[in-house]
């Protein structure tokens, strides 16, 4: 019976991202586990990296609480922001005129961030990442 709480807590996160990940961010985790990959430090790992497709199939596939888990999925889209940010920051400066559609993608992942927080789901196709060659 002391599982049941844990098995909630997951599927509770499941349910409202599963629907979000991409079969090619699952096949990646599923042959990163096949090679001993611990999913819940990858998780970590790209969240760092501001990569919130790889940090969701991670996610699903690991063992964290749905807290932990809502945290990372979160800081994942403020990394990403950050990065938006700071590459905008670049353009501004080499091209020498602004951007403001990466200040308000960036603006957008933050809000991401916030609604994940919250414990709200977030609509398929919201918070995709523009090209910042």
């Amino acid at each position: 019976m002391a599982d049941q709480p844990a098995a909630q807590e997951l599927s509770d996160f499941d349910n409202q991202y599963r629907s979000l990940v991409k079969e090619v961010f699952v096949e990646i985790v599923r042959r990163e586990q096949q090679g001993g990959a611990d999913p819940d430090e990858k998780a970590r790992l790209y969240a760092e990296r501001g990569k919130p497709d790889f940090v969701l199939a991670f996610l699903l596939a690991g063992d964290l609480s749905q807290a932990q888990k809502r945290e990372i999925f979160a800081y994942a889209f403020e990394q990403r922001a950050a990065y938006i940010e700071r590459r905008a920051r670049e353009f501004d400066q080499q091209f020498h005129r602004p951007f403001p559609l990466l200040h308000t993608e960036a603006a957008k992942d933050r809000a991401l961030a916030r609604q994940i927080r919250a414990g709200r789901p977030i609509n398929k196709g919201v918070g995709r990442q523009l090209p910042t060659l």
